[in-house]
């Protein structure tokens, strides 16, 4: 926490207000999200994540600026996979699209916990001992090594996930949803929907991810500010962008192989600072070599797909 109390309120003050005005007026009421509206707020999300990029840049600098961006867009595409993962969870528990909104808006409240944990545990770690900074960069290019060779037949299976059995095991769930209820009490006792259970293991599957994207992020800088607002913006908007990519993210069929040569890179960096014995790697030129990267993977994705359209819900 290096930076000023009133950086951090300027940030949280943002994030609050932009959840009460999503759950609060944009969705008091359920409603089933199409891909249209999806990528309207998403737009809205992107242009408030890549603004608060201009903010960093008044306050902190340029530098600054060009990592925090670095950051969002590394998270924002990291994330991806994360959609497919929830779009699964979501079929399991057979969760109607109407009420996917409510568990994901309430997910995200556990996220911004969840990561500034994550975030400021692994940021400490490395300014006590640095060389878990050599760990953060090898575990990125074993990742991603074996993103590059795995299948996309490699489903989880969300039966087996622990959290659903403990909890089957010692809560009582009943066997079929209450309209958008999380618990209700019948026969005098409190009973737990399937819908919390979707959301405990949304969680759980947004805990799995951050263990990939927590240490790229931290490979590019240790400045939790910089590390936790890029990531908890990035999840916002893709929390808004879910209901438009789980349409299409056949069409990204390829962007996982960009994803892996991302995080060898993010992980090489740290090597390749020591052996050219430099001060850091330019923020400017590692902004660079990752849009195009991604970029290259989204296009190439786009071409090999293309033709396979999917109409709006």
């Amino acid at each position: 926490m290096d930076k000023p109390l009133w950086m951090w309120a300027v940030f949280l003050g943002v994030v609050a207000a932009l959840l009460i005005l999503d759950l609060g007026v944009l969705h008091k009421k359920d409603h089933a999200i199409g891909i249209r509206e999806s990528l309207k707020y998403s737009a809205w999300y992107v242009f408030i994540g890549l603004s608060f990029g201009g903010w960093v840049w008044y306050t902190l600098g340029q530098a600054s600026a060009q990592l925090y961006w670095t950051g969002y867009i590394v998270e924002k595409t990291l994330s991806i996979d994360n959609i497919f993962v929830i779009s699964l969870v979501f079929i399991f528990f057979a969760v109607p699209r109407i009420y996917q909104h409510r568990v994901l808006f309430w997910g995200i409240l556990g996220v911004i916990v969840l990561r500034g944990l994550m975030i400021g545990i692994g940021a400490e770690l490395v300014s006590r001992f640095h060389w878990v900074l050599y760990l953060f960069a090898a575990f990125l290019i074993f990742t991603g090594i074996k993103m590059l060779f795995s299948s996309d037949e490699d489903h989880p299976d969300i039966a087996k996930n622990p959290v659903v059995r403990l909890a089957k095991r010692h809560m009582p769930i009943t066997t079929e949803l209450h309209g958008h209820k999380f618990a209700l009490i019948m026969n005098n006792k409190i009973w737990f929907t399937p819908l919390l259970l979707t959301l405990m293991v949304v969680e759980c599957v947004d805990i799995v991810f951050a263990v990939d994207s927590v240490p790229a992020i931290l490979a590019l800088t240790t400045d939790t500010y910089i590390v936790y607002t890029s990531n908890i913006f990035a999840i916002l908007g893709l929390r808004a962008l879910y209901f438009a990519l789980d349409a299409i993210l056949h069409r990204f069929k390829y962007l996982k192989y960009a994803l892996a040569v991302v995080l060898v890179f993010i992980g090489s960096k740290i090597f390749i600072i020591d052996i050219l014995d430099l001060e850091k790697f330019p923020p400017a030129l590692s902004l660079g070599i990752v849009v195009a990267i991604l970029a290259s993977g989204i296009l190439y994705s786009l071409r090999k797909t293309h033709g396979h359209v999917v109409a709006d819900k």
